[in-house]
């Protein structure tokens, strides 16, 4: 028909993130330059709540010069009880800027709620929406709108499809630069938090473009499971880790026994590395 370049069929249920619209992997870019889901193992490391400017500064320092590529630190934080620390809020975001400032690592950190999306974008360079807010479309819409990467956790309960019709709900608002991330989801099983599906890294590269990482702290809820996690994941396919790294992970506000401390957190680095280099990837 005059007026029609090309015709392109499509049998999933989400059209934009599949390798039907798309089959070149895509490379996501932050602002300061680095990517996640080309050759190098991206690792986001930092506490799960930052709870002041001493405990932040601290970890970020170690890390960083651990070999993490990305900090995360959760600004406001989800709880399933009210009475438990809620974060910093604005406060908790001006502490991430200054540690873009002192480090130049980009950071990331959880938007809750539409009307925080412009307020979370000022200051993070990656916006990350939970596991509770996977469906949360009127969030989705918002972050779709918004000039800045998102990384989407899969929800506890949701299958493989509903994740990716969730990034599906972002890339058609405008904004491609998803990354999807699995955390673990709720099953039977007791002896860890979650239950974590690495099946999921391989399904999601024959399906989507999109770059996975995984998050073993929160599938497992256990640090001694982390870092064989970790690996299982690296070698599975995953464009990256997301690890909670605290100073003193007793002492945590929030999530202290899924979380590594400093000298545990530069063992996982350097357990990594011939993983890494066993699947042709750099780290």
């Amino acid at each position: 028909m005059r007026g029609i370049e090309r015709i392109i069929l499509e049998s999933n249920t989400f059209k934009l993130v599949s390798r039907e619209y798309q089959n070149e992997s895509s490379v996501i870019k932050l602002n300061n330059g680095y990517k996640i889901g080309d050759k190098k193992i991206a690792v986001i490391a930092g506490p799960c709540a930052v709870e002041n400017k001493k405990q932040l500064f601290e970890c970020v320092e170690f890390v960083k010069n651990a070999g993490a590529s990305v900090i995360r630190g959760g600004a406001f934080k989800p709880r399933t009880s009210p009475y438990s620390f809620q974060g910093l809020e604005k406060k908790g975001l001006e502490l991430l800027a200054l540690v873009r400032e002192k480090t130049g690592l980009p950071v990331i950190t959880e938007v809750m709620c539409p009307e925080n999306v412009d307020l979370v974008a000022s200051y993070a360079d990656i916006l990350q929406i939970g596991t509770r807010n996977m469906q949360n479309y009127p969030l989705l819409k918002k972050v779709g709108k918004v000039n800045k990467p998102v990384l989407l956790k899969r929800g506890m309960s949701a299958t493989i499809e509903e994740l990716l019709l969730s990034a599906e709900y972002i890339v058609s608002n405008g904004n491609s630069r998803v990354i999807l991330c699995e955390r673990g989801i709720r099953t039977f099983e007791t002896m860890t938090r979650n239950t974590l599906d690495l099946s999921i890294i391989p399904i999601v590269k024959s399906l989507s473009h999109l770059p996975i990482v995984v998050d073993p702290s929160h599938a497992t809820g256990k640090r001694e499971l982390i870092e064989p996690m970790a690996k299982a994941a690296v070698a599975a396919g995953a464009d990256g880790i997301m690890v909670e790294v605290h100073p003193n992970p007793d002492d945590a506000l929030v999530d202290g026994k899924q979380s590594l401390g400093h000298a545990d957190f530069y063992k996982l680095m350097h357990g990594l590395i011939p993983v890494v280099r066993a699947v042709g990837r750099e780290i």
